[in-house]
């Protein structure tokens, strides 16, 4: 759980519910952002646990902050879906909708893959020398066991393909469905696979940019957000104590298919 400098928490009503303790949050980064990281790492935890409600102000309470940052990031979590205010009650944990999921990874691919093509037809020195450098870095933080420095390089190696293919619109959406994604809490490391073996699947990208061959690039791609994809519906559908829905992860697979042509 995350830990959050921030000035001590006056404190308020009593809540009528939820009763976990939540560890207090410290950092530089904004007190949100940090909310909702330790929320979303309470739901893998356990501490808090869906259809049970939850009270904003112990919440507050228990991070030791002010309710302003908990009440900011409770209303992103459930724009993402991950939580449900209900009126002067408080909030809901909701299991995560492999449907969702699935439902991101299929744009990704409609958008990641010809991209990537794209980006490998045209790369120069410059994305190679970038590529190799993130993927370095990733191997080094997959090595620290460090999640978090770990995905911002993953999120620049992604987001310097993006960049070298040229469509500004394309890079934003795409960055707005990772973004929905991370805020879900959805994340395989340690459940379905490694650090490492997250950064080996963005070995075969960076080869194919090396190589100068933008179809390899475009299929490594494909194999790896496709990859991602599917393993994150079977978590989510787990997570509800049932297999996942054939037609979930058939729209991953049949638009990793499509996207090949």
């Amino acid at each position: 759980m995350l830990h959050v400098n921030a000035p001590p928490y006056a404190g308020g009503p009593d809540p009528p519910e939820g009763g976990q303790t939540v560890r207090a949050v410290a950092g530089t980064s904004s007190l949100t952002e940090q909310v909702i990281e330790a929320v979303r790492e309470a739901i893998h935890s356990g501490e808090l646990r869906p259809g049970e409600l939850y009270s904003v102000y112990r919440l507050a309470e228990q991070l030791d902050v002010s309710r302003t940052p908990v009440r900011e990031a409770m209303l992103r979590l459930a724009e993402a879906g991950l939580v449900r205010f209900e009126r002067s009650r408080g909030f809901r944990v909701l299991r995560r909708d492999p449907r969702e999921i699935a439902e991101v990874f299929h744009l990704r691919l409609l958008l990641e893959v010809p991209a990537t093509r794209r980006a490998a037809r045209h790369a120069g020195s410059g994305l190679a020398r970038t590529l190799r450098e993130e993927l370095e870095a990733m191997r080094a933080a997959a090595a620290d066991h460090d999640e978090p420095c770990f995905m911002r390089h993953d999120r620049a190696f992604h987001d310097a393909i993006l960049a070298a293919g040229a469509n500004r619109r394309l890079a934003e959406v795409v960055a707005g469905l990772r973004d929905a994604t991370a805020t879900l809490g959805a994340s395989t490391v340690d459940r379905s696979r490694s650090l490492a073996d997250v950064a080996a699947e963005h070995e075969p990208i960076l080869a194919a940019v090396l190589g100068g061959d933008p179809d390899a690039a475009a299929a490594a791609m494909r194999a790896h957000v496709a990859h991602t994809g599917e393993l994150l519906v079977a978590q989510a559908a787990a997570e509800s104590g049932r297999s996942a829905d054939p037609d979930d992860i058939a729209l991953i697979r049949d638009t990793a298919d499509e996207s090949t042509m």
